[in-house]
């Protein structure tokens, strides 16, 4: 059964799903504010949802390789983030800034597309579990793992799976 699961992972790659998502109406905002103002990792949480969306949840062992991701966003995604949002300004006033900017986005977008392409990688290889009937729901379940307290944000995120599809059913 789990074979059959990864099988339906590979054949719903992560990249088109996240894009698709982020997409959505209110998606991008709701993932911004939870980035901005909960810490919360964009890619992991799209992640998530993908595997959500297949019926899946990562089981406790997939950790470690979770940490590696998480590492590569710390050190790479999140200072190229941080000095394109830096250049904003200036960027509005001088031309070879506003280049430069475009370059770091390009990168940013690069190193989340490769982010993903990791997280991809951990369904495929890691510790992975259907997800039960006893389970909680995606709400509950994300918030968890996301360790989400605030009412605002939380509110948020439900706003956020409201836009999911369905989960997959097994085939």
């Amino acid at each position: 059964m789990l074979a059959a699961l990864r099988c339906r992972l590979a054949e719903s790659p992560l990249w088109p799903f996240a894009l698709a998502l982020y997409a959505r109406p209110g998606v991008e905002a709701a993932c911004l504010q939870l980035q901005d103002e909960a810490g919360v990792d964009v890619c992991e949480l799209l992640w998530r949802c993908w595997l959500l969306h297949h019926g899946a949840i990562p089981e406790p062992g997939s950790e470690t390789a979770l940490a590696k991701v998480r590492r590569w966003q710390r050190e790479v995604t999140t200072p190229l983030r941080r000095l394109r949002r830096e250049l904003k300004a200036a960027a509005a006033e001088h031309h070879g800034v506003a280049q430069l900017r475009e370059t770091l986005k390009r990168a940013e977008l690069q190193a989340e597309r490769e982010t993903l392409a990791r997280l991809q990688a951990v369904a495929m290889t890691g510790p992975l579990r259907r997800r039960a009937a006893g389970d909680p729901a995606p709400q509950e379940l994300l918030s968890n793992v996301l360790q989400l307290k605030k009412k605002a944000h939380l509110s948020t995120l439900n706003s956020l799976v409201m836009r999911l599809d369905p989960p997959r059913g097994p085939r």
